[in-house]
């Protein structure tokens, strides 16, 4: 890839190509004679597991297409103008509507973060997360790296793997556990870990 810059789609195919090619010398040399009848049912197997785990994110992400910009490619342009999404205007709309200290900054910078990694992205609203720390940074003289950090964290924290069932999907099947009992005992120690770091970031500011 390096070599002859190969991007997109024929990155793919390398990758692809040089997985089924990998595959294929493996089942030969385990099975003699009748490795080229193991590699077929090997790569079926793969296909259907890989069906078998990623079926369900394809309703669900629905739930994150919603939250995002694409609202306005499914339903055309029924948002205002500037409007960044749902999910992205909640959290907007709530770091204006708070007063400017680093206490608050700190808490709301938290909040923002944890609501717009609902969308189970875990990275869609880390720009906003930026510019409202410059808010807030402008306004207490200060601080915008730590309320910056700390609204990309929260976000990650929920939406990347943690609270959010719908993210949980893949690695949840993969390991045979419910994504929501793995959701569920997750919310503890992520809740623990955001109060601890939001009021570590207090004292950073």
């Amino acid at each position: 890839m390096f070599v002859f810059k190969l991007q997109g789609g024929d990155a793919t195919a390398l990758v692809g190509g040089t997985a089924s090619l990998t595959l294929l010398l493996v089942s030969l040399a385990a099975h003699r004679s009748r490795g080229l009848e193991q590699a077929t049912g090997y790569l079926t197997e793969g296909f259907l597991f890989g069906f078998r785990i990623f079926g369900p994110v394809i309703p669900i992400a629905a739930f994150f297409y919603l939250g995002d910009s694409a609202f306005t490619e499914l339903f055309g342009k029924v948002l205002p103008e500037g409007s960044h999404g749902l999910v992205n205007d909640l959290g907007f709309a709530l770091a204006h509507t708070v007063p400017l200290n680093a206490a608050v900054g700190a808490v709301t910078l938290t909040a923002v973060g944890a609501i717009t990694g609902l969308d189970g992205s875990g990275f869609s609203g880390i720009s906003l997360a930026g510019s409202i720390a410059h808010l807030f940074s402008v306004a207490i003289g200060g601080g915008i790296a730590t309320l910056t950090a700390l609204g990309q964290i929260a976000a990650i924290w929920v939406g990347g793997g943690t609270l959010i069932p719908w993210a949980l999907i893949p690695a949840a099947a993969i390991c045979g556990v419910d994504p929501f009992e793995l959701a569920r005992r997750n919310l503890k120690p992520v809740i623990i870990g955001l109060l601890v770091t939001t009021v570590a970031a207090m004292f950073l500011i």
